[in-house]
């Protein structure tokens, strides 16, 4: 049954498409607020949903604050804050007005809200302010972050507590009491007159704003059929009405009554009946009856262990519906085995905001790495004025930081997310001064969380695990290392090792013999990670050390494993591989990551502050394991001996089958243009070995962003499907231009469910997109 095809529901010829439900509030349009403060209290049906509506905090909020912001030193700027009526998003004050959309923040895309001088801008301009009046709203993706100065105190402090109770909430909303509480504050924005009855016009302007450009005759009978009382407005129960038959999902019904039988309620041996057919681990009659104490919404039926459409609906769209593993959602993973057999998220010039010519370089960008599981990071240090070292690109135009800064944002932030170990990636520039400094700083600012010496009940033949827990490891030169003719060291530097790849720095002759010094300080922190060069995979006389990491460029990783792929996977299997982006990379754009890791490669370094495609597969390896940044490769990556080579992996062994059937309020990509509806297509892309990499996309539906349905089946095979990500993505098609960008998600294979699932879609830097959905039936044959 689990590849049985998708029955769809026949339409007759004059039934217009019916949408079911809408776009996400990350590009859609703000109602204009006054610009003085003095505006009237504004309808709180969002915030009663919430349970907010009495809340001193959150009232606070939406009166709206006077509020500094601080860039620099001398940008200083006074705004108005407001908390907008639908508690999702909040209204800021611009010196130039602007389109409504940038006029507003979205409460689901904050990361962080930071008390005092918690950010790298306040502590460097914010000195002036005491610490208690003082907030930092850090944003997911590339936002920079909002430094801002409260009046007093205690607005500082209603700010930072209604903040966190609004994204507690948010976090604690199902997925359908989003869609309710994200239509209802459309709603409010197409009541123009805000008298709460809604026109013919209104209506229209409301289907416009959720994406979905619904045939006025159609739309009309709509309106007029749920116009009780006939006077051309729709009040109260009849805009309820209106909204439930919008939001119809007629694929759901059909297949809840495909299961609920005539009494139009799934019993729960009827629930377990479909719970099998999904191919649920867990599938047992006590699951089923837990699954309705959950999801129904109706106690009458929760009582008689009955579950309705509604509730139904409930559990599709939740957690347990969705395609992503719920347990692979924790960690789950063997944490006890050498470092080395683990993929390990990595990032690669870790201190820049933009690109490595010119873009500004920051500590905040450390935060952001560690706020996205990042377990490794890079620190290009310098010789810096006052003996302090810094960092930044070298001989580039990148604005410099100080060693010790970062220093501090590692112990500060490395364990919020994730308690496994952080490797630091020194690529080390500084005379014996200055890395003596280097290690002093290691030494005073980490403590006991650096480890400087080899553990006692570790085996010093193999690397530790990740158990190694809130523990900071530095890889750099070791002292004992082959020595030059005169006696030195050679540096770490990456670069040393890329004359081919045109990264070799001009005109630092000075610098670059000084680099080649280690100091026996900082030498002596190389413990695990002893940073060495790979030249070759021939066996050496004497078998290299475990803790040897080597360094290489995409370029000679992609030759390696071009060349030598099964004698590069030995090698990855003992000891740690980073790779890193070519030096010509000027703009920071990224590689493909999965070739490395088809190799075995576990320090894949990626440029975190480029989003993309590389970026969203890096996110999708490592979203499962509890996004603790580490994930246990395959077996055939960890074995000594295996015979596996990535170029040639055998013949087919699983079948892929997926139907994409409809999508739900997709994101309407140009907010200021209200006739402009997607016109969305889906697209699955397979990354895996090259045999298996493979695209296949459905047809697109013109101007239906809603609710578009497509009833096609994509189907491939695939040769090394524990390597593979599969990656969902919606586009909206563009005749004469490149498809523009809609939503995606991307996911190991092994932690994708079969059955109907819900696929909750993230944008291009990987916020959410709640509620956008697609709704799929995933079959997965193994041989």
């Amino acid at each position: 049954m689990l590849c049985g095809r998708w029955r769809s529901r026949r339409r007759r010829p004059e039934e217009p498409p019916v949408p079911a439900q809408v776009a996400t509030p990350v590009t859609l349009p703000s109602p204009p607020a006054p610009q003085d403060g003095g505006s009237k209290r504004p309808g709180l049906r969002s915030l009663k949903k919430m349970g907010l509506t009495e809340d001193e905090d959150v009232c606070a909020m939406l009166r709206g604050s006077r509020l500094c912001k601080i860039r620099s030193r001398t940008w200083q700027k006074e705004r108005l804050y407001r908390l907008q009526e639908d508690g999702l998003s909040v209204w800021f004050q611009r010196r130039i007005p602007r389109a409504p959309s940038q006029h507003i923040f979205f409460v689901q895309h904050i990361e962080a809200v930071r008390e005092g001088h918690q950010s790298e801008g306040l502590r460097r301009f914010g000195g002036a302010f005491e610490p208690a009046r003082c907030l930092t709203i850090a944003f997911k993706g590339r936002r920079k972050n909002l430094d801002l100065v409260a009046p007093t105190a205690e607005e500082a402090q209603r700010w930072v507590r209604g903040l966190a109770k609004l994204r507690a909430r948010l976090d604690a909303m199902s997925q359908r009491e989003r869609l309710d509480h994200w239509i209802h504050s459309y709603l409010h924005r197409a009541d123009s007159n805000q008298d709460s009855k809604m026109s013919f016009k209104e209506m229209k302007n409301l289907l416009r704003m959720v994406n979905v450009d619904m045939n006025d005759m159609y739309a009309y009978c709509l309106f007029k059929e749920c116009d009780h009382s006939n006077n051309e407005r729709l009040e109260g129960p009849e805009i309820e009405e209106f909204l439930r038959r919008l939001l119809k999902r007629p694929e759901l019904e059909e297949l809840f009554h495909r299961y609920s039988g005539e009494d139009r309620v799934l019993s729960a041996p009827e629930l377990l009946e479909f719970l099998e057919d999904q191919g649920e681990d867990s599938a047992t009659l006590a699951h089923a009856q837990q699954l309705i104490h959950t999801y129904e919404l109706n106690e009458t039926a929760k009582q008689h262990e009955l579950m309705t459409l509604d509730g139904f609906m409930m559990y599709l769209l939740s957690p347990e519906g969705a395609a992503l593993a719920l347990a692979h959602a924790c960690v789950f993973q063997d944490m006890n085995q050498p470092l080395a057999h683990y993929f390990i998220s990595s990032s690669h010039n870790t201190y820049l905001t933009d690109s490595q010519i010119g873009g500004p370089s920051s500590t905040e960008a450390y935060v952001r790495a560690f706020a996205q599981g990042c377990r490794c990071v890079e620190l290009d240090c310098w010789e810096g004025p006052g003996g302090e070292p810094v960092i930044y690109h070298g001989h580039t135009l990148t604005s410099k930081i100080l060693f010790r800064d970062v220093i501090q944002a590692v112990r500060d932030h490395a364990f919020t997310l994730s308690p496994y170990p952080v490797i630091l990636s020194l690529e080390n520039h500084c005379g014996l001064e200055q890395q003596a400094a280097m290690a002093r700083h290691l030494h005073s600012i980490l403590g006991d969380m650096l480890v400087t010496q080899v553990l006692d009940s570790q085996n010093p033949e193999e690397l530790p695990s990740p158990e190694l827990k809130g523990r900071v490891l530095v890889k750099g030169k070791k002292l004992p290392a082959a020595r030059s003719e005169d006696g030195r060291v050679l540096s770490d530097r990456e670069e040393d090792d890329e004359e081919e790849d045109e990264e070799e720095e001009v005109g630092a002759t000075g610098q670059r013999r000084r680099a080649k010094q280690i100091s026996p300080e900082l030498s002596a922190l190389a413990v695990y990670c002893c940073a060495t060069r790979l030249r070759t995979l021939r066996p050496a006389p004497v078998p290299p050390q475990p803790f040897q990491v080597g360094s290489l460029s995409e370029r000679k990783a992609k030759k390696l494993t071009r060349e030598a792929g099964n004698s590069f996977i030995r090698h990855n299997a003992r000891q740690l591989t980073r790779v890193y982006p070519l030096g010509l990379r000027m703009n920071s754009a990224n590689y493909n990551p999965q070739e490395m890791w088809n190799s075995g490669c576990q320090l894949v370094a990626l440029n975190f502050q480029t989003p993309g495609y590389e970026m969203d597969l890096n996110a999708g390896r490592f979203l499962v394991n509890g996004q603790c940044g580490y994930v246990l490769k395959p077996a055939c990556l960890r074995h000594p001996n295996t015979t596996f080579d990535p170029e040639c992996p055998g013949p087919p062994r699983t079948i892929l089958t997926v139907q994409v059937l409809t999508a739900q309020q997709l994101p309407k990509l140009n907010a200021e243009k209200p006739k402009s509806i997607v016109d969305p297509l889906v697209r699955i892309e397979i990354h895996g070995v090259p045999a298996d990499c493979a695209r296949k996309e459905t047809n697109y539906v013109l101007n239906n962003g809603f609710n578009p349905r497509w009833g096609q089946t994509l189907q491939f095979q695939l040769r090394a499907p524990e390597l593979v990500l599969v990656r969902f993505v919606v586009e909206d098609y563009d005749a004469t231009s490149p498809n523009d960008f809609v939503g995606q998600f991307t996911l190991p294979l092994s932690s994708l469910k079969q059955g109907y699932r819900h696929i909750h879609l993230l944008s291009k830097d990987g916020a959410s997109l709640s509620p956008a959905t697609l709704f799929v039936h995933i079959c997965i044959q193994r041989s």
